[in-house]
């Protein structure tokens, strides 16, 4: 699709009042006049290379990462409300990087929740096991990593422009990404506003934290080693937001975790239950054991938040496993303090 066509869907999906109004399927290829401005690009030469409208709110886009050499899906929900420029909602996934069934909109009801939101909703797929970060060097199996270049200059001025958006921006994060929301915001202060971080661990350089990253990549086929070096390497440090947690003042935040015991997700009958892709002893046994682990990293960096004197909400449930039917619950519960950064 031409880069005037990418825009005309958009324009399309921003204008209409139902949705209705578009068939499911519809991609928009609108003549434009000759003087239409092109497709978006951001400085490092990033830009959307393709996308369609599914309906009146939804859109599928296509953009190509200069800094990794790569085309990437970004799924859009529209405001319920495009009369004026709003401000961008950025979900990130844990450590699928939201392909398949383990992503926001197959496992939970984010965007239905959303949707009379005034916000664009904006769910990255790709980066699993990468933690969103920039690695150090490729990895064999995972390749270039620079999703922090990614989801720092590329990404957002490109949606930007092309959404009208007014460049507020929150970001949400689950398991994995639950460390790299509190990273973004440091490594580009002033980007984002809000972050809410579900069951993540933000202490990575200590041998506990350096473990559940190592085993997270692992699990992915992935070396850690290639992302900021072996154990010990200065780049953990540099990476912490435990460590850097000062740098987070000013943002509202909220994290949460459960403590790995079951809870009421914990059942063959929770609607969150993706049958035979999930094993319930796993969610329980495994799941509870790394649910507990980001409760205490959970509760660590609540209590290095208030030494510093930075306000936030931590909450802290009495059970819940690693799986996305508390995590479904926690976007409610965290909204308005995502909200109040977005200026909601």
């Amino acid at each position: 699709m031409s880069s005037v066509a990418v825009l005309a869907a958009v324009a399309l999906v921003a204008l209409s009042s139902s949705p209705f109004d578009l068939p499911a399927t519809a991609e928009p290829d609108v003549p434009a006049p000759a003087d239409e401005p092109t497709s978006p690009v951001a400085p490092d030469g990033s830009t959307i290379v393709d996308g369609h409208a599914i309906d009146a709110r939804h859109l599928e886009l296509t953009v190509h990462s200069a800094a990794m050499n790569a085309d990437f899906p970004v799924d859009v929900q529209r405001p319920a409300d495009t009369s004026a420029p709003r401000p961008v909602l950025y979900l990130l996934s844990g450590g699928s990087g939201g392909k398949g069934a383990a992503s926001w909109d197959h496992r939970t009801d984010a965007f239905g929740f959303l949707a009379d939101k005034q916000v664009n909703v904006v769910q990255p797929i790709g980066g699993a096991a990468s933690y969103y970060a920039d690695w150090r060097d490729p990895d064999p199996r995972l390749g270039v990593m620079k999703w922090t270049t990614y989801l720092t200059e590329e990404l957002p001025p490109l949606l930007d422009a092309a959404l009208d958006a007014n460049g507020v921006n929150g970001l949400v994060g689950v398991s994995m990404s639950g460390t790299s929301v509190l990273q973004l915001p440091i490594a580009k202060p002033g980007l984002y506003r809000s972050v809410a971080a579900y069951s993540g661990c933000a202490r990575i350089a200590d041998p506990i934290g350096q473990a559940f990253v190592h085993l997270t990549v692992a699990f992915g086929g992935g070396n850690a080693d290639n992302m900021y070096g072996p154990p010990g390497d200065p780049m953990w440090a540099a990476n912490d937001p435990y460590l850097h947690a000062d740098a987070l003042r000013g943002l509202d935040l909220y994290l949460s975790s459960g403590n790995g015991l079951p809870g009421p997700h914990d059942k063959v009958s929770d609607r969150h239950f993706a049958g035979a892709t999930d094993n319930l002893a796993n969610q329980i046994l495994v799941g509870g054991i790394l649910e507990a682990a980001t409760d205490q990293c959970t509760r660590e960096m609540g209590e290095r938040l208030s030494v510093l004197g930075i306000p936030a909400t931590i909450e802290l449930h009495p059970y819940g496993t690693h799986s996305w039917g508390y995590w479904d619950d926690e976007l409610p519960a965290s909204w308005p303090v995502l909200a109040h950064g977005l200026g909601l």
